[in-house]
């Protein structure tokens, strides 16, 4: 079965910018049960479909398809959950690894997260100086549940709202 083994950080920094470029990604779901989510997604100029089951630890099952972007821009609109998750996404290769660092718009404007897609969850790596505490796990974090508590509506003291 697919799976995906991430792991996330919070952001302090801004010096990822000047390693890659941005891409806009909006995404919504279809569904957000505990147990599983369906994602759509437009980034940049391609449309996806992603079903997600429910994260053990760092590891997670992930099918992920491709959609015509004006298909899924169409459901983005007229079928997922508002709001919509709106962030620019920076791919950035670094010492044998992806981090991409989702730098977030809209209902959740101040969030910045990095995560980095491992091949074992033993798997060791260097973390960029704009890297801050890791959040792997911490369902505040997770986008599917940034649509029902949007970052901005969060407490002042950011305890969140899961």
């Amino acid at each position: 079965m697919p799976s995906e083994i991430e792991r996330k950080y919070l952001v302090t920094g801004s010096d990822y910018k000047r390693l890659a470029l941005g891409t806009l990604y909006r995404q919504g779901y279809l569904c957000t049960d505990k147990e599983r989510s369906v994602r759509i997604r437009v980034a940049g100029d391609r449309g996806y479909i992603t079903i997600k089951g429910d994260s053990r630890g760092a590891i997670r099952s992930e099918f992920e398809y491709p959609v015509p972007a004006p298909e899924a821009g169409e459901m983005l609109d007229s079928l997922c959950l508002k709001p919509l998750i709106e962030k620019i996404r920076y791919r950035i290769p670094l010492e044998g690894v992806v981090w991409e660092v989702d730098e977030f718009l809209g209902e959740n404007e101040g969030l910045v997260i990095a995560e980095v897609e491992l091949d074992s969850e033993r798997q060791l790596f260097d973390k960029p100086r704009w890297v801050g505490e890791e959040i792997t796990g911490d369902a505040r974090y997770y986008n599917v549940n940034l649509v029902s508590h949007p970052y901005t509506k969060w407490k002042k003291d950011r305890a969140g709202g899961l």
